[in-house]
């Protein structure tokens, strides 16, 4: 029984990344559409597929768990409220504007991945996956902040 609950704990944990991680995509898919500058339509395309690369990894570490992955993202993740915000920009197509809320979403996101990695029960090979993942969001805010320098001149 113990082991039952350790892995609905560690799966539950997974999941709720799982879910910001697809409304972190789907903001990015949004962001793509609402931006003239075709670099950034692509930073925004590339991010949105390295989220959707992110839940599959995800996805696969629950099940591996022997527990079920959620199928979409969630209305009341913190993360989805940053990414919706950023739908009221989408009318006046400010590049800076949007570059500003998708930063906030990943510092969001990041915040979060290291409140996950603070527990310590997580198998070595989940606790690799959920580093990696945290360092390419770092990455992805650094990239933002540069856009979004790069927009503001």
């Amino acid at each position: 029984m113990i082991v039952m609950k350790y892995t609905e704990k560690i799966s539950n944990r997974l999941n709720e990344l799982l879910e910001k991680n697809y409304d972190a995509e789907k903001g990015y898919l949004n962001s793509a559409e609402s931006v003239d500058s075709s670099k950034l339509k692509m930073f925004f395309k590339n991010r949105a597929s390295e989220r959707s690369q992110f839940a599959k990894e995800l996805r696969t570490e629950i099940l591996s768990y022997g527990q079920i992955p959620e199928d979409d993202g969630s209305l009341k993740g913190i993360m989805h409220r940053n990414w919706m915000s950023l739908k009221s920009l989408f009318s006046a197509n400010d590049e800076e504007a949007i570059l500003e809320e998708a930063i906030r979403g990943e510092k969001a996101s990041f915040e979060e991945y290291c409140e996950v990695l603070k527990e310590d029960d997580f198998a070595p090979s989940t606790r690799k996956l959920l580093e990696a993942q945290k360092q390419q969001i770092q990455s992805a805010i650094n990239s933002l902040k540069m856009h979004e320098e790069l927009a503001s001149k």
